[in-house]
């Protein structure tokens, strides 16, 4: 089991993402983690099976949009029940794009549905008391603003906020599923986003909630 709980598994593409390259975004997100989860990134799908996903305390998606390619039934039922048996998701930014199943939408909370250009996006604190949030201040980052739908049926928390044009939208979200946890984060379109501060503490509280690691 300690085993288990010291372990994460991130997966991401590297040789053929479309806008959203795993190269250098994996070394930040094994920086962040360091000294509290072993992070191992790849980009192999075939690592979403039960067995594997099982020695994780874990899982990170920073899988890119190729909508055209749902998963395969096997790694979509593995990766539900997975979670569902007690671990941990967390996707950042275009890791949203498990969307392309609806078993996973579903699960995930909400789907991406688009976004306006690229700008500066004032990030504010809409669940203060949420543990994910201790210790996070508001700060800003340059990213791509998505949009989401949400689904009904999933009740979840927002945890923060981005400032658009004078308007709030959801930048993160938690919660549970089955027996694990799940949170996804909005920014993260490129290596800059890893490097703030606040974000990196959002990221590792983040990932330490799904985990259920204090």
């Amino acid at each position: 089991m300690e085993q288990r709980r010291n372990k994460a598994l991130a997966l991401g593409h590297y040789t053929d993402a479309r806008y959203h390259p795993f190269n250098d975004i994996d070394k930040e997100l094994e920086s962040i983690f360091e000294g509290r989860l072993q992070v191992e990134s790849t980009d192999q799908y075939e690592r979403l099976n039960t067995e594997e996903l099982s020695s994780h305390r874990l899982f990170i998606s920073y899988t890119e949009f190729m909508r055209e390619k749902p998963l395969p039934a096997d790694q979509v039922a593995a990766l539900l029940s997975y979670v569902a048996s007690g671990g941990g998701l967390l996707a950042i930014h275009n890791g949203i794009s498990l969307q392309r199943n609806d078993e996973l939408a579903s699960m995930l909370g909400a789907a991406f549905t688009g976004h306006p250009a690229f700008t500066a996006l004032p990030i504010g604190i809409s669940a203060p008391d949420h543990p994910i949030m201790q210790g996070i201040a508001p700060f800003t980052v340059d990213d791509e603003p998505y949009r989401f739908a949400f689904n009904p049926l999933q009740r979840t928390t927002i945890l923060a906020e981005y400032n658009h044009e004078g308007e709030k939208w959801p930048a993160g979200w938690a919660h549970e599923y089955g027996l694990g946890r799940i949170v996804y984060l909005m920014p993260g379109h490129q290596l800059s986003a890893f490097k703030v501060e606040a974000y990196r503490k959002l990221i590792l509280n983040s990932g330490l909630w799904a985990a259920r690691i204090e």
